[in-house]
């Protein structure tokens, strides 16, 4: 049974924590200056969440286990969910972090950090379901100060379980988190280790409405090239408006701006070339596309699909070096009193579907630790891989990416 004698946090992550292998006037002025400064350093860490989202695309992408398969992933939830971490980290394992999430320790503190994160829970759409959580085995001690942070910065709920009873603690996790995202992700963790001591999680979901809805009745059977050789049928809907593109010319691609009717939307990019797309693409792109849009009236088609991944990210994060928390060189001693701890593995999982009403997607990210009429109208038609961004209109939170190879798998 759960119970919660402290609060602690989930979001759209998760995180497997363990045991280590081897046994968290001028007084008006000086406001503005402090305000001013503030604001400097949320702005650093949202812009350095925005590079990691397009720096953990690559990674994915050039793994061989991701060849010909789709990609789709919540960077904002595996970012919140390391930053959690890293409140418990220390020494070099903290400075790896950091680095690897792309926070300056000469600009930022632990603190700033915290504090960032604060504000994007407390400014969080309607729309959006997010979180953190800590699930803490009966021989883990946290250490009150770390407990306050995640409660108090990452909106953390705290729950106390008995890993010993590995199936039972499995799913008490999997139902707090399928309940957490409407039943999307609904078996985070496959199997525990019995001698885990702490499972740190965060999750994700949205669900939005296109703004203007395709017609059920204008879907129809059509092919999407999944390459050369390799054709498979789709739903596509279709709807001739006037919509919101951009043709990058530099490096061939078209985007296609699809805006729910909230202040989210979803970018579809269709390249010529998926190679050149995925290695040019960066945050200044994306806000370069969002800012040079224009309306033009297409005839637009898009398939149908629903679509799950899941990947286990140990050897993604440990060559974004980050690898010192998986071994004995790890140090979380901020985290507990007593034992050193390591992680075991970070595994995420997401969803995504697409329809004529709108689009549904959530993730998450676990983070386990041991001790150790007759007008030409242009078409603009997405039967062959493309590329997917889900954010708000600013292009400053970056929700979830991916690309689809094959809407069909």
């Amino acid at each position: 049974m759960l119970s919660a004698p402290f609060v602690l946090w989930i979001l759209s992550a998760l995180v497997y924590v363990g045991r280590s292998h081897h046994h968290i006037g001028h007084g008006e002025k000086a406001q503005d200056t402090a305000a001013d400064d503030g604001n400097n350093k949320i702005s650093l860490v949202t812009s350095a969440n925005k590079e990691f989202a397009f720096r953990l695309y690559r990674k994915l992408a050039g793994h061989a286990a991701s060849q010909g398969k789709n990609i789709f992933f919540s960077p904002f939830s595996v970012s919140t969910a390391l930053a959690a971490l890293s409140v418990g980290a220390r020494g070099e394992t903290h400075q790896q972090l950091f680095r690897g999430l792309g926070f300056s320790s000469s600009q930022l503190a632990q603190t700033d950090v915290d504090q960032a994160f604060r504000m994007f829970f407390a400014n969080t759409s309607q729309d959006i379901s997010q979180g953190t959580a800590v699930f803490v085995g009966s021989i883990l001690k946290p250490k009150p100060e770390f407990l306050d942070a995640l409660k108090q910065s990452f909106s953390a709920e705290g729950f106390s379980v008995d890993f010993t009873k590995t199936t039972e603690s499995a799913d008490a996790i999997n139902q707090y988190v399928s309940d957490k995202t409407n039943g999307k992700i609904n078996k985070l963790v496959e199997s525990l280790d019995p001698g885990t001591v702490m499972y740190l999680l965060s999750y994700i979901y949205y669900k939005g409405k296109w703004e203007t809805p395709f017609d059920p009745r204008d879907t129809r059977q059509d092919v999407f090239r999944v390459g050369e050789n390799t054709e498979v049928q789709v739903q596509m809907m279709e709807m001739e408006k006037d919509v919101n593109t951009y043709h990058d010319q530099a490096i061939n691609t078209s985007v296609l701006h699809l805006p729910f009717n909230n202040s989210y939307s979803m970018l579809l990019l269709l390249p010529e070339n998926m190679t050149i797309l995925e290695n040019n693409i960066s945050p200044a792109r994306v806000t370069k596309w969002l800012k040079w849009i224009k309306t033009e009236t297409y005839n637009i088609y898009v398939p149908k699909f629903s679509i799950k991944t899941s990947y286990k990210l140990n050897d993604v994060l440990t060559e974004m070096g980050m690898a010192d928390m998986f071994g004995d060189r790890a140090d979380l001693g901020g985290i507990a009193e007593g034992q050193k701890l390591a992680v075991s593995e970070v595994v995420h999982q997401a969803t995504l579907d697409v329809d004529e009403g709108g689009a549904t997607a959530a993730a998450a990210t676990g983070i386990g630790l041991i001790p150790l009429s007759f007008h030409y109208v242009p078409e603009l038609k997405f039967n062959r891989p493309f590329m997917v961004i889900i954010t708000d209109r600013t292009a400053e939170n970056m929700l979830f990416m991916g690309k689809i190879v094959n809407p069909n798998i």
